[in-house]
């Protein structure tokens, strides 16, 4: 008797297959000249170029990833450094905190930006459908609440963390867990532990029907409407279309977005983005709702575009607007 082969049932190309035993591969099958980008990158807990890289599994369940600046000769050696909690993106199917190109981007800002980096390793779907990835992100923000209380103990954070700064930064869906869990961290008392601010950057919020970026804007490797439509298809609670609260916060099935506690927020943009008209309708309503907001547009960029070690690497343009944004993000943190 032969061993029946798995089926693919579901793919996005290059980037995952659903089988139809209900496994899933996620092995990097597109150019092989791009690999790197998703390659993980170990940890190291001696310093490169300036960051030490830990791995932790905290007792609340989540397991996340510190970036550490190390402590300079003209630093105050009691200098406490603001936390920035960050959320990968990957359309809540793909990536993971150790990709190489998540290290490139938060291994640098923890250095520029003098701040202690923690990015949260999230369960993913299909495997794992929404809220999961949400509670993934909502249990590291409570490891650091214990920690804050000296309920728990961490070698790096608790000696040198400022838990009275803690800022959430998430890259396009890794936007959407900002903001969720924000909303519910406004809900509850964090004491001592205060969130200072919210950073979505491209953040994935869609809607049911098309928009007209959607339709008009260049789809490059980072984003096209397959990937985004087969993603979301394959993350969100069964049956549920893209006018689900998560992904379209600012739709009629979403909670006022009014009765929401949030801090400051720096609302990142890239103007050549496919979701920009679904991105801006959020921040409208975010903005109509009273919220305490600051636009951050990158010019002529994509989705995402400072993701893209190559393009970053060799295209002028991209460089110095990742630099930018990098800058916009080092200020807004720094202000807070």
């Amino acid at each position: 008797m032969t061993i029946q082969e798995k089926k693919v049932v579901d793919e996005v190309s290059g980037w995952l297959r659903v089988f139809d035993d209900g496994s899933v591969d996620r092995t990097w099958v597109g150019p092989p000249e791009v690999k790197f980008m998703v390659d993980p990158v170990l940890a190291h807990e001696d310093y490169i170029e300036g960051v030490a890289v830990r791995d932790v599994a905290s007792k609340t369940g989540s397991r996340v990833r510190v970036y550490m600046p190390e402590t300079r000769p003209e630093d105050d050696p009691n200098e406490k450094l603001p936390i920035i909690l960050h959320f990968p993106g990957g359309g809540f199917c793909i990536s993971q905190a150790d990709y190489f190109l998540y290290y490139a981007i938060y291994s640098k800002l923890a250095r520029l930006g003098r701040a202690i980096v923690v990015s949260v390793y999230l369960r993913l779907a299909p495997e794992n459908r929404l809220p999961a990835a949400i509670d993934d992100g909502f249990s590291a923000l409570s490891w650091l609440t214990s920690l804050a209380r000296s309920e728990a103990h961490d070698q790096w954070l608790s000696s040198r963390a400022d838990f009275g700064r803690v800022f959430l930064i998430g890259d396009s869906s890794g936007g959407n867990l900002v903001h969720e869990v924000g909303a519910r961290a406004g809900k509850i008392d964090t004491n001592p532990l205060k969130l200072a601010g919210l950073i979505p950057v491209h953040p994935g919020v869609v809607r049911a029907t098309r928009s007209r970026s959607e339709l008009e804007m260049p789809q490059t490797p980072f984003l096209t409407l397959d990937m985004a439509d087969k993603f979301l298809s394959l993350a969100l609670p069964i049956g549920s279309t893209k006018d689900h609260p998560i992904t379209c916060p600012m739709g009629p099935n979403a909670p006022p977005l009014s009765g929401l506690h949030l801090p400051p927020i720096m609302y990142c943009v890239a103007d050549k983005d496919l979701l920009i008209d679904t991105q801006m309708e959020f921040y409208e309503a975010l903005k109509k709702a009273g919220k305490n907001l600051e636009l951050f547009v990158s010019n002529n960029m994509t989705h995402s575009f400072y993701l893209n070690n190559m393009a970053v690497e060799h295209d002028p343009e991209t460089k110095a607007q990742t630099e930018k944004l990098f800058d916009g993000i080092i200020d807004f943190v720094h202000r807070h």
